[in-house]
């Protein structure tokens, strides 16, 4: 099959909701302007982005592979449908970027070429690799795993607790995650919100984000603009029981999940986050793009490497974070911060290319 453009594959098990399957979508189109044909492989049919017409999608159902016994067995059996799919309906990629542990652990056992995994988040807090017994099983299963290719991880802080946790198994690299700056702010521009005057927090009610350590810190202050929280999750009803038993039912709004939440963030007088841990953060490069001035908690990876220093507070310090709300409260704008152009996608396509044809160098070497 005679390929006229080069081609790059992007894999993930589905493209419902998260950070890295918007990432996925964003770096396609990176791809896409320096003229490769791109395609985006997923095990799971569902989708819940719009789906970028200059990329083209496959489905490969995991799913009637779940009656094989045993979990390595499975992911063998259907790394080689997925290596004989490809090669039928894609042809020979120059490079295939894994995202997320189940296309990982998949393409682990694949023997196509020009495999690169992509790590987005800070492995070792994930997955409490550092905290149980069962630590250790996991942690040899990931390093049997991430050993077979090379790794580029979404943050410096990424890749320095990758090789802290695993030790120097594979080459690395840190490479930003993409902003499509044009595209979020045409769609911050979609609608008005019907609040005025507030802060906002996005993202899903998990314990990596810790609402209680914002709600607690919020309380703190005179609570002169409500606090918006938008997204779902798990966590969502003990949050709300806290916002009962701190009496902040009038001042805390639970928006749930908006497919834009671009116009609450482009409004908002400041955006919040107060996470334990992040990958690379990515709703503070798109409130950047956006002009809202952010705080947040320093966590290992991410926020540091997009904002100055004035704009971090301490994790999980309630009377710290607290004193930061009250001064953005009084000032929001002395906490602006302008976007870094480096983000837009064929920028970061170009990194992820220069990262991989250095493997190209050494093959032909």
């Amino acid at each position: 099959m005679k390929q006229d453009k080069k081609i790059a594959l992007l894999v993930i098990n589905c493209l419902q909701g998260g950070g890295a399957e918007r990432v996925v979508l964003t770096l396609g189109q990176g791809f896409y302007e320096l003229g490769y044909e791109v395609h985006i492989l997923r095990f799971k049919p569902r989708a819940e982005y719009d789906l970028n017409s200059n990329l083209i999608y496959h489905v490969l159902k995991f799913k009637p592979y779940k009656l094989i016994p045993g979990a390595q067995r499975r992911d063998k059996f259907f790394a080689h449908a997925v290596d004989k799919y490809v090669s039928k309906n894609i042809g020979q990629p120059d490079v295939i970027l894994s995202n997320l542990d189940r296309a990982d652990s998949i393409l682990s056992n694949s023997k196509l070429p020009n495999i690169f995994y992509v790590i987005h988040n800070t492995v070792s807090l994930l997955y409490k690799l550092n905290k149980t017994n069962t630590a250790d099983e996991l942690k040899s299963k990931m390093i049997n795993i991430y050993s077979k290719h090379p790794c580029i991880c979404v943050s410096k802080g990424a890749e320095q607790d990758f090789i802290n946790t695993f030790g120097d198994i594979t080459p690395t690299t840190a490479i930003h995650n993409p902003i499509d700056r044009d595209h979020i702010r045409k769609l911050g521009d979609a609608f008005i919100p019907e609040y005025e005057n507030y802060i906002i927090h996005v993202g899903s009610f998990k314990n990596a984000k810790r609402h209680d350590v914002l709600i607690r810190a919020y309380a703190q202050t005179d609570q002169s603009m409500p606090l918006l929280l938008l997204g779902q999750g798990k966590l969502k009803s003990d949050i709300e029981q806290l916002v009962l038993k701190l009496n902040l039912k009038d001042k805390v709004v639970f928006l749930g999940f908006r497919e834009n939440p671009f116009p609450y963030l482009k409004h908002a007088k400041f955006k919040i986050l107060t996470s334990d841990w992040e990958g690379f953060a990515l709703v503070i490069a798109e409130a950047l793009v956006l002009g809202t001035p952010v705080i947040s908690t320093d966590c290992q990876s991410g926020p540091s490497e997009l904002l100055p220093e004035n704009n971090l507070m301490p994790m999980r310090d309630v009377n710290a974070i607290s004193e930061k709300i009250s001064l953005a409260m009084e000032n929001p704008q002395q906490f602006h911060s302008e976007f870094d152009e480096s983000l837009l996608p064929v920028t970061i396509a170009k990194k992820y290319l220069a990262f991989v044809s250095s493997f190209e160098d050494k093959t032909d070497a």
